[in-house]
């Protein structure tokens, strides 16, 4: 008891010296911060009113981005399943999903906007490479969950079936896909509304979706349209994170 009560003082000391050093070392100049203020207000005033003559372009990007966020998790669903498998501790040997989670790791490490960049490089413009990029990008953690969900199961009925001669996949299917798949269905849809926030800045490297647009308009100094593409992305975001929900304590 008095261990771990050490152990919690040493790990709370070490936050608070981690706190105390990030301020120390930041470039922070309240005067700065003061006078950003009339400047954002002008940035805003510019922005007011939204412009609503780019409609077409606003439900234009809006299905391209839906669709990047679709496919690019379908993608990552179906690359998942497999490396979940193998990342698992129950299902192979240590041989096995050790490299597979240290490469999972390595997909995680990668930012999405370079693995956009990686992409449009390769395959050009439009939403393929976001496509690409969010099923690559997501799979990193998505069969990180998916082993996590095999490795979270009871352990008895797993045991039962190996008693008999159950080989891996009867195992998978029988013992312990019925105990994690109120699991993996809330890591997925948890993953899908990730990926459709992050589908919404692929536009800035040119990976589709109406961040392209955003773009577009800040850099040419059209507030007013880009204030209509921010509202619209701000209407999609609420309407998926209450999708979501929905579908949350559906599976839940």
């Amino acid at each position: 008891m008095r261990s771990r009560g050490l152990s919690g003082f040493f790990a709370g000391a070490l936050v608070a010296c981690a706190v105390l050093w990030s301020f120390a070392t930041v470039d922070v100049e309240l005067s700065r911060l003061m006078s950003a203020g009339p400047r954002m207000a002008g940035f805003i005033g510019r922005m007011i009113p939204p412009d609503p003559t780019v409609m077409g372009e606003i439900a234009k990007g809006s299905a391209e981005t839906l669709r990047i966020a679709i496919l690019g998790t379908l993608g990552a669903i179906l690359l998942s399943i497999p490396l979940g498998i193998l990342a698992s501790e129950t299902m192979v040997p240590p041989a096995v999903h050790r490299p597979a989670r240290l490469m999972l790791a390595f997909i995680r490490a990668v930012p999405l906007i370079l693995v956009a960049m990686l992409m449009v490089g390769a395959v050009g413009l439009g939403p393929l490479p976001g496509m690409i990029a969010v099923a690559i990008h997501a799979t990193g953690m998505l069969a990180k969950f998916y082993a996590e969900a095999i490795d979270g199961v009871s352990r008895a009925p797993i045991e039962a079936l190996e008693s008999v001669g159950a080989g891996p996949l009867a195992r998978l299917r029988f013992a312990i896909w019925p105990q994690m798949a109120p699991v993996v269905a809330r890591d997925t849809i948890f993953r899908f509304e990730l990926n459709l926030r992050e589908s919404l800045i692929l536009g800035i490297v040119g990976a589709g979706g109406i961040g392209f647009y955003i773009q577009t308009y800040v850099r040419s100094f059209q507030y007013d349209k880009a204030a209509s593409v921010t509202l619209a992305v701000i209407v999609m975001v609420i309407a998926i994170e209450a999708f979501n929900v929905a579908l949350r304590r559906r599976f839940a």
